[in-house]
């Protein structure tokens, strides 16, 4: 009996290590189908990086190394297009201008809805849902009808800010035809625009705060500014990086429409930046491929704000 049960014993052991390979054949498949699966949902989205963002940024950087002006053959010219950059006049205008116009998105979309937002949150008891709305419509707006509205006020002759300026018995400048004045006129719509959203967005990470902070800091006698510098802006520091990180973007980038709609990049291009030239670049004056170069310029910049996001990340404080 004891022979039949071992040799029972043999008979099974194979039968058991078939069946666990099954197993783990099938296991193996139903991993591969899963990772399938999840591969076909991700196709479209991923198609759709390739085609639209990978691709023109690889082609980009291609055309970047050649002369083109859209008609004739390219051709390989190697670094030219880099080393023609930073010998061209309009070039170094265009990068100096494009810092200005950051400093001015720094106070305009950064500073002021910063404090404002702090004293609608803390100091204003009555009327906060009308003040936000107020602050807010602006965003509601396109670029291209503040752009508009904004031509109106600055009008060099019978504009509200010149007539303004008139009956306090002082000359109005030219305000979209002077070099320095076109900045900052141009800032300021970009600045109106994008106002009123990020002061919500910095309202309601003040809203957010304890206020038995608040209310400490009130019984030790601690004034507005202490309590906006001890206590707001550090428990407020990640969305700060936020607002921070798009109104760079707002200052590099989305000047572009009043800029066109204005000043087409003049008066004797004291009003474009790093932007528009690309445009002037590539649609004006027909030279693909410095176009190309300075929007690797661009995408450099871009990247070196990724960098110090990364950096400033670490004094930065999260919740959670």
């Amino acid at each position: 009996m004891v022979e039949k049960g071992g040799i029972g014993v043999a008979k099974l052991e194979p039968n058991r290590l078939r069946n666990g390979g099954k197993a783990g054949v099938g296991h193996r498949n139903r991993r591969i189908k899963r990772k399938l699966e999840t591969f076909l949902y991700l196709l479209p989205a991923i198609t759709i990086f390739l085609v639209f963002i990978v691709w023109p940024i690889l082609y980009n950087l291609q055309l970047s190394f050649f002369s083109w002006n859209m008609v004739s053959t390219k051709q390989f010219i190697g670094l030219d297009n880099y080393i023609g950059l930073f010998t061209d006049k309009d070039f170094i205008k265009a990068l100096g201008n494009t810092v200005f116009y950051v400093l001015f998105m720094m106070i305009f979309c950064f500073v002021m809805p910063y404090f404002f937002s702090f004293v609608l949150g803390q100091l204003v008891k009555k009327g906060q849902q009308f003040y936000r709305a107020i602050m807010f419509f602006p965003s509601l707006l396109s670029l291209a009808v503040a752009a508009t509205v904004f031509r109106w006020i600055f009008n060099a002759v019978n504009g509200p800010a010149t007539l303004l300026l008139n009956m306090m018995e002082m000359e109005a400048p030219k305000w979209l035809a002077q070099s320095g004045w076109v900045i900052f006129v141009l800032s300021l719509v970009t600045g109106w625009r994008c106002f009123g959203y990020n002061l919500v967005i910095f309202l309601a990470a003040i809203i957010e705060i304890p206020k038995d902070l608040i209310e400490a800091a009130k019984l030790e006698n601690a004034s507005n500014w202490t309590i906006f510098w001890k206590i707001v802006i550090p428990l407020t520091s990640s969305t700060a990086l936020y607002v921070f990180v798009v109104s760079f973007v707002f200052g590099l980038q989305y000047v572009f429409t009043p800029i066109h709609m204005l000043t087409a990049g003049g008066p004797n291009q004291a009003s474009t930046n790093l932007v528009y030239i690309i445009y002037q670049y590539g649609f004006s004056f027909f030279q693909s491929g410095r176009a190309a170069a300075v929007a690797v310029v661009s995408l450099a910049l871009f990247l070196l704000v990724v960098v110090l996001q990364k950096r400033l990340e670490r004094n930065v404080h999260y919740e959670n």
